[in-house]
């Protein structure tokens, strides 16, 4: 478990003995399975990012002070230079940037996201609260929904419900890069 996870998991830890709710309260409140719940704050496996933005609004904090530790600020406008996305590490098959991490009180988490070129057969599933909204940039993004596989192309987007089974691959040999919206 890295340093980073470690850190995530103290501040959901912190922030659930503030509140005084146990983990399996905040579970059944947040509709997560307490199996899964332990998992993640045991560091058996990674809090998925849409279960953090759940944890985050549940708390009133920005997914930035969760992840990171420091607080958002901006209400206007968050001004995101090219190259200039912190990035946030979650699973070892994807790179995500958080494209509005100074933004205080987002309704809607934009990452930048890269699928690394995968050679398996299978699309590793997960599911979290809430909506999704991808847009294919580059590459060709394989994307398993609710039991349908896709393929899609430069310009080609879906929205789902993140609550289905889901996940992505980049298939052709190369990466995917894509936009990512969770609300």
């Amino acid at each position: 478990m890295t340093e980073e996870v470690q850190d995530i998991i103290q501040r959901v830890k912190v922030l659930r003995e503030i509140a005084d709710i146990s983990g399996e309260t905040l579970s059944q409140k947040l509709g997560f399975s307490t199996l899964e719940y332990r998992q993640w704050e045991s560091g058996e496996s990674d809090f998925p990012v849409g279960a953090l933005i759940k944890i985050a609004e549940f708390f009133q904090v920005d997914l930035a002070e969760l992840i990171k530790g420091e607080p958002s600020r901006l209400k206007t406008y968050c001004l995101t230079r090219a190259g200039e996305a912190p990035e946030v590490s979650r699973r070892p098959m994807y790179r995500y940037w958080n494209l509005a991490y100074t933004f205080h009180r987002k309704k809607a988490e934009p990452f930048l996201v890269e699928a690394k070129a995968d050679t398996s057969d299978t699309i590793a599933l997960n599911t979290h609260p809430g909506q999704e909204f991808d847009y294919v940039i580059e590459g060709t993004l394989q994307i398993s929904v609710g039991g349908h596989v896709l393929d899609l192309n430069p310009g080609d987007s879906i929205y789902y419900d993140s609550q289905e089974p889901h996940g992505m691959r980049a298939i052709g040999g190369t990466s995917a890069r894509f936009l990512a919206l969770v609300f």
